[in-house]
């Protein structure tokens, strides 16, 4: 609406228009804020996402050293009873984890 066609109408109109607008206003500030919310739980689960994946990450370099240690232990439980390096390393190529 332009001014001049504004100013041609009558004082109940323009309430009538301010109520409108002010609905409409309110309207718009309640979808802004549900999707400011939808917003923030959507960047709330890649946050957790990303700290599952890191961590899945960490529990995978201490299970290769718990498992590097364990293949350390029976070496040398085996050499000390008497196998070679040699055949120990045989037998866990043949038998892998």
């Amino acid at each position: 609406m332009t001014d001049k066609e504004l100013k041609r109408l009558k004082r109940v109109d323009l309430l009538e228009l301010l109520i409108a607008q002010s609905r409409e206003n309110e309207r718009l500030r309640a979808e802004l804020e549900e999707t400011r919310s939808k917003l923030e739980a959507k960047e709330l689960a890649l946050e957790q996402a990303g700290s599952i994946a890191e961590a899945a990450l960490r529990l995978n370099k201490v299970f290769e050293a718990a498992q590097a240690a364990a293949d350390q232990y029976v070496l040398s439980v085996k050499a000390r009873a008497g196998e070679t390096p040699e055949q120990v390393r045989e037998e866990a190529e043949e038998k892998p984890c």
